[in-house]
C-alpha cells in the first residue's frame, strides 16, 4: 500500500474553538507541524492552512480545514486535487467519540460513524477509502449531551490522556508514511504498561 502524502487534521478554526475536544485532529496536525518546526499558512484555495514536513525523506502536506468541521470535505477535496494526491495517501485526524481519551487507533475505509468532518469528506469523495487518526475523546454517556461534550474542553486529566493519544501517534507515523500501517497500527493499538 502507498504511504502518506497529506496528513489532514478535522477541526473548527478560531481562538473559541481551539481547545475543545473537537478540534483532537487540529491538536495532531499541530503537534507534528511544531515536532517538525513547520508553520502553517492560509492557502485560500484549499479553503484552510498547509504547510510541508518532512517524515522519513518524504515529503508531507498538512491540512487544517478553515471551512468548520460540517464542510471539511470541500477543504480535503480541494487539498487532493490541487497536490495530485490520492484519497488512498491521505490520513485524516479526528475526534472519536467511541474511545476513551488517551487511545488513538489507524484505520483504513469505512463509514463516518457520525463524525460530521468524515460524513463531509465521504460525501464528497463518493467513498470512504482513505486513513484515519482515530483519537479517544470518550462519551459523555448519553446522545442528548454529544454536541456540548464535542464543543466543549476536557478537563485536566482528559486532556493530557488525548495528548498522550497524539503523541504515541505521532510516535508511529513514520511507519504509516511509509506505507507499513500494518507496523504502525501493531505498535499504537498495542496498550503500553
Amino acid at each position: 500500500m502507498a504511504g502518506l502524502r497529506l496528513i489532514v487534521g478535522l477541526g473548527n478554526p478560531g481562538p473559541e474553538h481551539l481547545g475543545t475536544r473537537h478540534n483532537a485532529g487540529f491538536w495532531f496536525v499541530d503537534a507534528l507541524a511544531q515536532r517538525e518546526g513547520a508553520r502553517f499558512g492560509v492557502e485560500s484555495k484549499l479553503f484552510g492552512e498547509a504547510c510541508q514536513v518532512q517524515l522519513g525523506g518524504q515529503q508531507v502536506r498538512l491540512l487544517k480545514p478553515a471551512t468548520y468541521m460540517n464542510l471539511s470535505g470541500k477543504s480535503v477535496l480541494a487539498a487532493l486535487r490541487f497536490w495530485k494526491i490520492e484519497p488512498e495517501e491521505a490520513l485524516l485526524a479526528h475526534d472519536e467519540l467511541d474511545l476513551p481519551p488517551g487511545t488513538a487507533r489507524l484505520k483504513f475505509d469505512g463509514g463516518h460513524g457520525g463524525q460530521n468532518g468524515l460524513r463531509d469528506t465521504i460525501r464528497l469523495l463518493g467513498h470512504g477509502r482513505f486513513h484515519r487518526l482515530r483519537i479517544g475523546i470518550g462519551h459523555p454517556g448519553h446522545k442528548d449531551r454529544v454536541t456540548p461534550w464535542v464543543l466543549g474542553r476536557p478537563n485536566r486529566d482528559d486532556e493530557a490522556a488525548i495528548l498522550r493519544a497524539v503523541d504515541d501517534a505521532l510516535d508511529v507515523l513514520p511507519l504509516a508514511v511509509a506505507g507499513d500501517f500494518n507496523e504502525a497500527m501493531k505498535r499504537l493499538h498495542t496498550d503500553r504498561q
